[in-house]
């Protein structure tokens, strides 16, 4: 079982000619309304992906939350770990002819008293993982508890160097856009050395440039980007996150996870919306399998000896490889 704690939100895209910048007027081509929100798009990716997935948010007793939580639960995602005192946020993507986009999110009441709880919750009920975005800390990093479930944070949404560190501290896997990898943490050197004194499995993407695994033994797998024409990028790493996490779910080891969450993101650029293009997992092992005649598997390289200490359970790089099945280029 997976526990998604984070972001519910209602997108509100607007398609735009081109992105615009201060004192700037665009007119809007498009104008569009749809469920979003990183913790709901990574559970429904993950409940796409056959795991079994618990979604635990904040939202509000109005029928438009309703409405949202009868959403995810079409999609197979448990709603019973929703809290309904808050409120259904809103967030403006502003979305460019290209794929590209802005977003403007509004602040949820994902407070850290509900992470605790939930955190709790989910080791009273034997769940495997816990996914929590960035928004959470540093104040999350406190109230997790000892022990299982595992955590996998996307740090994203850390407003700072701070709580990127202590999301690391926190968390068995982490993932991080290459924008925000820099900013708050370094070069690809740094992120090795990151990952080997936090003993975390960082998973860092870069868009059409692929993405990077360092893993807390010191080596460095690389992976390049599928080829499609996006439509839009919104939700992309959303989906990243949940397929990566129901990989692990399903037994595998990181770099295999990110191998297949890496087609699903690219596969989900090619759908108007967040939600609309998350591929299920026929879809994703029809692509692996297509392009299973030409495979290009990950790099690696080993940056550095890791110290002797033991590695947390489940954050080898082949943990347990489940899906035993050739790949096309990886995102």
């Amino acid at each position: 079982m997976i526990v998604f704690c984070g972001y519910a939100n209602v997108d509100l895209t607007v398609a735009v000619p081109v992105l615009p910048g201060p004192a700037a007027r665009v007119q809007a081509t498009a104008v569009r309304r749809g469920e979003g929100g990183m913790g709901a798009n990574a559970a429904v990716a993950a409940a796409r992906m056959g795991a079994d997935v618990r979604f635990a948010g904040v939202v509000g007793p109005d029928p438009a939350s309703t409405a949202f939580l009868d959403a995810l639960a079409a999609d197979g995602v448990g709603t019973g770990w929703t809290s309904r005192t808050g409120v259904l946020t809103t967030a403006v993507v502003l979305l460019t002819p290209d794929g590209e986009r802005s977003i403007i999110s509004q602040d949820d009441l994902v407070t850290t008293e509900h992470v605790a709880a939930v955190a709790a919750q989910a080791r009273a009920a034997g769940a495997d993982w816990l996914y929590l975005d960035g928004y959470r800390f540093p104040a999350a990093a406190g109230v997790l508890g000892e022990g299982p479930p595992g955590v996998v944070v996307d740090l994203d949404g850390c407003d700072g160097p701070a709580a990127a560190r202590a999301a690391l501290a926190a968390a068995d896997h982490a993932i991080v856009g290459r924008a925000q990898a820099a900013a708050f943490l370094g070069g690809d050197d740094a992120l090795a050395a990151t990952a080997t004194e936090h003993r975390v499995n960082l998973v860092v993407t870069d868009g059409s440039r692929g993405w990077t695994l360092f893993t807390p033994d010191g080596a460095r797998h690389a992976g390049a980007a599928i080829e499609v024409t996006a439509v839009d990028a919104t939700g992309a790493g959303d989906c990243f996150a949940g397929t990566y996490c129901a990989e692990l779910d399903r037994g595998s080891g990181p770099l295999e996870a990110a191998r297949v969450a890496a087609v699903a993101a690219g596969l989900s650029c090619t759908r108007p919306g967040a939600r609309a293009g998350l591929p299920h997992r026929a879809t994703v092992l029809a692509y692996i399998d297509s392009a299973g005649a030409h495979p290009a598997e990950a790099t690696t390289a080993q940056a550095h000896t890791a110290p002797t200490d033991t590695v947390r359970p489940g954050t080898g790089p082949d943990a347990s490889p489940a899906l035993a099945r050739r790949h096309g280029e990886e995102t």
